[in-house]
């Protein structure tokens, strides 16, 4: 992705637009990397995890959308780095941006800006339940599947939603 693809918002992820989901629902063997954004857990297949790291230097990009954190060095790559509080219409909180999950979408790597990192935890398709009817478009626009575990609701998170940054799925914050 270069950076005036994305100060242009014209950024829309590789492959075809008709596929709305980045991944299959989970089944009772896949894993899920659980990550916490303000104080709640959402969950992201361990496939699509590459990595987990501090960051230490954060570049604005000009004029890009709200949900782009800035671009970021990831081993010596310059990836852009997604805030996923933006994405899910949070505000930005000061502090929480030094955090980010590696993430391999599409063929093309990418940070997730995230505020804290948690587990991977295995889930039972039983435990799957029906979105809420009070579920915030925005958090119901970017999940994939929502699962009852002993610490509470996990939203797995459709990866493709969490990357279309295209005018027409921007949130505002």
């Amino acid at each position: 992705m270069k950076p005036s693809e994305i100060a242009s918002g014209k950024f829309e992820p590789p492959g075809t637009p008709e596929r709305r989901s980045g991944l299959t629902l989970p089944q009772l063997e896949d894993r899920i990397f659980t990550v916490m954004v303000a104080g709640e857990r959402f969950g992201i297949p361990v496939a699509c995890v590459h990595t987990v790291f501090r960051i230490e230097a954060l570049t604005p990009v000009p004029l890009a959308p709200p949900a782009i954190a800035g671009l970021v060095n990831l081993r010596g790559r310059i990836v852009t780095a997604v805030s996923l509080r933006s994405r899910l219409g949070l505000p930005r909180a000061l502090g929480h941006e030094g955090l980010a999950i590696g993430i391999e979408h599409r063929g093309e790597a990418l940070a997730l800006v995230v505020d804290e990192a948690g587990d991977v935890v295995s889930l039972q398709d039983a435990a799957r339940i029906d979105p809420p009817r009070h579920m915030p478009q925005a958090r119901a626009r970017l999940t994939q599947a929502i699962f009852h575990t002993h610490d509470g609701l996990l939203c797995i998170l459709d990866m493709v939603a969490v990357f279309d940054l295209s005018p027409e799925n921007a949130v505002a914050a």
